[in-house]
Formats: structure tokens, sequence, C-alpha cells
């Protein structure tokens, strides 16, 4: 098991240095599952004797391709983007929560308020904004942060608020 993860572990290392910072990036569910799938690739191949270390980064290169073809076509031909990424969605719009939107996001009111408050925001009203993002994170704007809103430009949103 040593010499395999002598071979691996640095081979994984220079996979990731050739591909790019993007690799490793969280921009989408697809890269997280790319990620993930890498770690779990290199826990087989330093775990199971099925697997030789010839296999195991040659599983390694194909992920970081499939993730490289999959980045540069979403890139170069922006409607692949609706297959391989899915929108930002507004859940707060001016201080209010929109349940339908957090319903069809399965997003509750506490974690609303558990976003907010990492952000220091205690009063709701405050909010300009959150955006469940891509990558499932949930980004906080503010009233004083908000500026000409360019930044909500791709963010799924009802056209009326429900209160």
């Amino acid at each position: 098991m040593t010499i395999v993860a002598l071979a691996a572990y640095p081979a994984l290392i220079l996979i990731l240095r050739l591909s790019g910072k993007r690799t490793l990036s969280k921009l989408s569910a697809f890269d997280l599952v790319v990620t993930v799938a890498l770690g779990s690739t290199l826990a087989t191949v330093l775990l199971s004797r099925d697997v030789s270390p010839l296999e195991g980064i040659l599983a390694l290169l194909l992920l970081v391709a499939l993730q490289f073809v999959a980045a540069a076509v979403s890139v170069r031909w922006p409607p692949s983007q609706r297959l391989l990424k899915s929108r930002p969605t507004a859940l707060v719009r001016d201080g209010h929560l929109l349940h339908e939107m957090m319903r069809s996001q399965r997003i509750t009111e506490s974690e609303i308020r558990q976003a907010a408050r990492s952000q220091g925001v205690g009063d709701l009203s405050e909010l300009a904004a959150v955006v469940l993002e891509t990558d499932g994170s949930l980004s906080v704007i503010t009233r004083s942060r908000y500026g000409d809103g360019s930044a909500l430009a791709d963010v799924t949103s009802p056209t009326a608020v429900d209160t």
C-alpha cells in the first residue's frame, strides 16, 4: 500500500496542478461531484488490491478530463449550461422571504436566518437578497451593499414577491 500511495498521490497532485484551479472548485454541482469522485478513486487505489496503480491513475486522469471537457463546453457553448449547471435562485428579495422559491429548493426559514446571522445581519428587513448559489451555498446581500443589483442578473426570481 505504501508503494501505491507513493505513486498515486504524487500523480494526483501533478494531474491537479496541470488541470488548473477549476478542477477543485465548487462552482457547480458537477465540480463538487468530480472532487468527491477524485477522493473516492484515490481511496480505492490505496485500499483495493483489485485496482492497479496504473488503472487508478488512468481513472483520475479520466475524471479530470471529463470535468475539463464539461467546463470547456459550458464556456464555449452557453446552451449547454442548462444541462451542466443549475441557475442561482433568489430566496429573499427586499427583506421578504420567497416561500414558493424556498419550498421548491427545499430551504427552510431557519436556514435563511442562519445565513443572515453568519453575515452579521440581525434584521431580515436589511436584506436586499439571499441567493441559493449553484454550489448550494447561500449568498447574502444587504441593502447597503446592493448597489445597482447587476450581480443578480442571472438569478432565477419570481416576478412578484410572495409574503
